[in-house]
């Protein structure tokens, strides 16, 4: 089977790019690993940013469908100390230039853009290599393989296509986070929906904190960051939920119980999410008919940029394979010359940020950030 432009990764990166070559007449066929657009949940939500997520959204031609699933009021964000008190409080008055959306709605609007049968599911690689003259063979975990001429990695961290231009694997970056969400929360846990609010919550001290958000219907995703080694998380048992629960809580015995109930009071089990980082600087050399883009390019800190940056990549890289039709190269060397420092300068940031969240300063640090006016994590 050969095919001209072959993405791997239907997350929104992927489905990005896949998009905005639509809109320019390029045919392309996504191969996703999951069994179906709703195998797993998508994560939460998402501040979609005026300079990188909302042009990559109007280069698809989407942004009218996009303001139909922004949640009004979820730019609100607080800044709790570990006994409750609520440091900094900012209300959403609606001018805000970083609308929030769910995930899952965002990724399902852009399957939606595309012509039936664009993506491939199931389809879970196991890796790729060169054929010479500029294409490769990717090889699926069922043995089928697939020849394409334009190779595009845009499948996460772990990307099976990166090998094809660079050695360079994440590492953990000594932080984790436990995910639990608490649904109803209103009528079900109001101690906890009053101390979120309408928006986000920042609950932080140095190396630990709450991070959650208001999503639909009452429900409250909270993330519970620990800088801890992947060994200490490794002696907790997850699949015993309350054991887990229980120990992780442990880390925050004197905080307000408003906080804490926002890990021991889930409706969920808890879910161990190590965080893992690319080098700063990870670039590669030039290498004919394959390319990365989001994660798979630049893993950095968490930090509000990452899905951001991969719908910013996949419109720039679309639009620059449009711009030069039959010469993929002058179109992969324009994309990567203008990717490669945006990525840095943003993973740049993202250090800072994730100082601010979780360095000894914290939650100080962050609320001058946010007093002082800059960009917001």
């Amino acid at each position: 089977m050969t095919t001209d432009v072959t993405i791997i990764g239907a997350g929104l990166g992927g489905l990005t790019l896949a998009r905005v070559l639509h809109v320019h007449g390029i045919t392309a066929t996504v191969y996703e690993a999951e069994a179906s657009a709703t195998a797993r949940a998508q994560g939460g939500m998402l501040d979609i940013h005026e300079d990188s997520g909302q042009p990559a959204l109007q280069a698809a031609g989407l942004t009218d469908t996009f303001r139909g699933l922004v949640l009004e009021g979820r730019q609100s964000m607080r800044v709790l100390d570990r006994d409750g008190t609520v440091l900094f409080d900012q209300a959403d008055d609606g001018t805000g230039g970083r609308p929030e959306v769910l995930r899952g709605e965002l990724r399902q609007m852009l399957l939606d853009s595309l012509p039936a049968g664009s993506v491939r599911w199931g389809r879970k690689v196991s890796g790729a290599h060169a054929l010479g003259e500029g294409r490769h063979e990717v090889v699926f975990a069922d043995g089928t393989t697939v020849t394409t001429g334009l190779l595009v990695g845009a499948d996460g961290a772990w990307s099976r296509v990166r090998p094809l231009l660079s050695d360079a694997t994440p590492e953990y970056i000594g932080i984790s986070s436990v995910e639990i969400y608490l649904f109803d929360a209103d009528t079900r846990h109001p101690a906890g929906a009053k101390a979120v609010g309408g928006g986000s919550l920042f609950a932080l001290a140095p190396g630990k904190g709450f991070l959650a958000h208001r999503e639909k219907g009452g429900t409250l995703h909270t993330y519970v960051m620990l800088a801890r080694p992947r060994d200490w998380f490794a002696d907790i048992d997850f699949t015993d939920s309350a054991t887990a629960t229980a120990r992780i809580a442990r880390e925050f015995h004197d905080w307000a119980p408003e906080l804490t109930a926002l890990l021991t009071d889930g409706d969920t089990a808890p879910v161990l999410r190590p965080l893992f980082a690319l080098p700063i600087e990870h670039r590669w050399e030039r290498v004919p008919g394959v390319t990365l883009l989001g994660d798979a390019a630049h893993l950095s800190l968490p930090n509000g940029e990452g899905a951001n940056l991969a719908m910013y990549d996949a419109a720039e890289l679309g639009k620059a394979l449009s711009a030069h039709p039959g010469d993929a190269e002058t179109a992969f060397t324009e994309y990567e010359q203008a990717m490669f420092p945006r990525s840095a300068t943003a993973a740049t940031e993202g250090t800072y940020v994730h100082q601010l969240l979780y360095g000894d300063d914290a939650p100080h640090g962050l609320i001058s950030m946010f007093t002082e006016g800059k960009q917001t994590a």
